[in-house]
């Protein structure tokens, strides 16, 4: 595969004080939608489980990993599977009004792929069709077979989040970054978020929690954007930017 990506290079916002970037599967959606669609109709939940155990240790890497999870079945098939079976954290949609109302852009950014999460967002969060998406994209063939096209195909992880994140962390001034992810294909950006949210699955497949504690990166636990919501407020009301960055050091302190 070509080394140059054929993907266009993302919208980015200046002048912003705060901005959320938002991985999509199983983060933003109850269940991660690969996850369901490998598990029901590909490789199964074990040996997926395993792939991804070898990504988060290093063993492996998520741009080849997922190529091996991709189903044999049509491109359509995958998306309407997933459209009819993915639900949406309910508590999102508000959370996404309370950033919009408050001047705070929301970046969903996702190692899927767009055609599937408009998909799943036009079944469920149609008012919100408008939201920014930067991930990878499909290419399919008359005959029904298709292939991932990633939007970094010379990184391991496909999709390398950290560029999205970048850009942000090199403004003058930078603005608060809070990046919100749950899994393997976000352990590129878990390193570059000023504040990271991270998704807790009582399932027990937390592998970007793991992943930050074994490297003892700054991070906190949510389990709905409601959660997330109230923590971001004291931040961003903040009376002073002293008792900003004491309220951040307060929730998320240092990884013994």
């Amino acid at each position: 595969m070509s080394q140059e990506s054929p993907i266009s290079e993302p919208v980015i916002y200046h002048g912003k004080k705060f901005i959320v970037l938002s991985d999509w599967d199983g983060t933003i959606t109850t269940q991660d939608s690969n996850d369901f669609v490998t598990d029901t109709f590909g490789m199964g939940h074990s040996d997926r489980v395993a792939l991804n155990q070898r990504i988060r240790n290093g063993e492996d890497n998520f741009r080849d990993a997922f190529r091996k999870m991709i189903v044999t079945h049509t491109f359509e098939f995958c998306k309407n599977a997933v459209a009819n079976n993915i639900k949406v954290d309910d508590t999102f949609k508000a959370f996404y009004e309370f950033c919009e109302t408050n001047d705070i852009p929301v970046v969903i950014v996702s190692s899927g792929m767009e055609p599937i999460i408009r998909a799943v967002l036009n079944k469920h969060l149609a008012s919100l069709d408008g939201i920014q998406i930067i991930s990878n994209e499909v290419k399919t063939y008359d005959d029904g077979n298709w292939e991932i096209q990633y939007r970094h195909p010379e990184s391991g992880f496909g999709h390398d989040k950290s560029k999205a994140i970048a850009p942000y962390r090199n403004m003058q001034p930078a603005p608060i970054v809070f990046f919100f992810g749950d899994g393997v294909s976000d352990l590129s950006a878990a390193r570059g978020a000023t504040c990271l949210f991270v998704k807790y699955k009582p399932n027990g497949e937390n592998e970007l929690m793991e992943y930050c504690i074994m490297n003892k990166i700054k991070h906190r636990l949510f389990q709905s954007f409601e959660e997330a919501q109230g923590v971001m407020k004291l931040i961003i009301f903040a009376e002073t930017e002293e008792v900003r960055q004491n309220i951040i050091a307060r929730e998320w302190p240092e990884v013994a």
